[in-house]
C-alpha cells in the first residue's frame, strides 16, 4: 500500500461536472462548472446536461491537477459517481474515468452519490464519532442513514414520494420564482412569517417522509387566494416561503429526533444539497442544543454535488481494497453501495 495515495474524482451525476485530487483523503483542490443553461427550461435537460460535462469534462480535470499541484503520473486511483443520477450525464464520467484510469494503469473506484454526501462530513473537522445519523437532503433524495463506519451504512429512513429538495423547487415554481428555486425559497424565508400559513405535515410510519402532499396542499392554497387577488402570492411572498419551509423542516427534524431518540445516537449531521439551507442548519443547531446532540455539517461547498465528497469516498474505498473493473456500468438508480 502507498504511503501517500492521491485520488483523482469525477463527479457528473446531474448538472455539475467536478473534478478533485484527494491526497490521504485531504482535499488539495474541488473544482466545480455549474451549467446555467438549464435556468433558461426551469429545471434540468438531461442532455443539454450530457452535452455540457463533454465540454467540460477535460479543462475541469486539468485545472483540479494543477491547482493541487500533482502530475497525473502521480495519482494511485480514479475514482468517479456510478450512480445515482442521470444516465446520460454519469455515463460522460464513467467513460472519462475508465479511459483515465486504463491510460494511467491504475485502479478504478466506483462510487455511490448517496454515501459520498454522507462521507462529505470526513473532509473537514471536527468528523463524526461512530455511530452516527446522517440526515441526507438533497433534489432527488431525502434519507437517515445510519453510519457505523466509513463504509457500514444502512438506510433506515427515506421519503416514500418525492425528495424535501424536489418539494422546495416546485413551491417555488408555483410561486413564480425562476430555476433553481429552492435558495430563493430560503431567501425570502428570512425575512417571513414561518406560522402564518399552516401547511400539514405528512405521517409516516417509522423513519419515512412524504412531501407530496405539501406541493398539492400550496397549489390549491394559491389557486384560492388567488382567486380573490391574482397578486397574493407576490404580496405574501415572505409569509409563504417561512411557512413552506418551516413545514418541511419540521418534517425532518421530527425523524430525526425520532431516529436519535430511539437509537440512543449524539453524533448527528446533515449532508446534501438542502443541507446549504439557513432554516435547516438553524433547526439542527437548535436541536443540538436542546437534545445534547454532537452536531455536523459539512462547508457549503461539499452540500451540494462536488468531486470531493467522492474523492474522500473513494479513498477509504482504496483502503479496503474496493475496486472495481472496466466492465462496471453506471446506473440511474442503484441500491445502497
Amino acid at each position: 500500500m502507498n504511503s501517500v495515495v492521491n485520488i483523482l474524482a469525477i463527479e457528473s451525476s446531474c448538472d455539475e461536472t467536478s473534478a478533485a485530487i484527494v491526497s490521504n483523503g485531504k482535499v488539495l483542490s474541488n473544482i466545480v462548472a455549474s451549467q446555467k443553461v438549464h435556468e433558461l427550461y426551469g429545471g434540468v435537460v438531461p442532455e443539454l446536461a450530457s452535452r455540457a460535462h463533454m465540454q467540460n469534462i477535460i479543462p475541469v480535470t486539468d485545472v483540479a491537477l494543477k491547482q493541487a499541484g500533482i502530475d497525473k503520473k502521480d495519482i494511485h486511483a480514479v475514482a468517479f459517481t456510478q450512480a445515482p443520477g442521470l444516465i446520460g450525464a454519469l455515463l460522460v464520467g464513467a467513460s472519462f474515468a475508465k479511459a483515465y484510469a486504463q491510460a494511467l494503469q491504475v485502479p478504478l473506484i466506483a462510487v455511490h452519490h448517496m454515501q459520498a454526501h454522507v462521507l462529505a462530513h470526513f473532509i473537514d473537522e471536527p468528523k463524526p464519532e461512530f455511530p452516527f445519523l446522517c440526515l441526507t437532503v438533497s433534489g432527488g433524495h431525502t434519507q437517515i442513514v445510519l453510519c457505523r463506519d466509513h463504509l457500514d451504512m444502512e438506510v433506515i429512513g427515506e421519503t416514500m414520494d418525492d425528495a424535501a429538495g424536489e418539494a422546495f423547487d416546485k413551491v417555488a415554481k408555483m410561486l413564480g420564482l425562476p430555476y433553481p428555486g429552492g435558495p430563493l425559497v430560503d431567501k425570502y424565508a428570512k425575512e417571513g412569517d414561518p406560522k402564518r400559513f399552516p401547511f400539514p405535515m405528512a405521517e409516516m410510519p417509522g423513519y419515512s417522509f412524504s412531501f407530496s402532499g405539501i406541493k398539492t396542499s400550496v397549489l390549491y392554497f394559491l389557486q384560492k387566494e388567488r382567486k380573490i387577488d391574482e397578486a397574493f402570492a407576490e404580496k405574501n411572498m415572505n409569509d409563504i416561503c417561512a411557512s413552506v419551509q418551516y413545514t418541511i423542516i419540521r418534517t425532518l427534524m421530527n425523524k430525526l429526533h425520532k431516529a436519535a431518540k430511539e437509537l440512543k445516537i449524539k453524533h448527528v449531521g446533515i449532508a446534501g444539497g438542502v443541507s446549504a439551507n439557513s432554516g435547516l442548519r438553524a433547526a439542527l443547531a437548535e436541536a443540538g442544543e436542546k437534545y445534547g446532540w454532537h452536531v455536523y455539517i459539512p462547508a457549503f461547498q461539499y452540500c451540494t454535488d462536488n468531486a470531493a465528497m467522492i474523492g474522500v469516498t473513494g479513498y477509504y474505498k482504496y483502503l479496503a481494497s474496493k475496486f472495481a473493473d472496466l466492465s462496471v456500468s453506471p446506473t440511474a438508480r442503484a441500491a445502497w453501495i
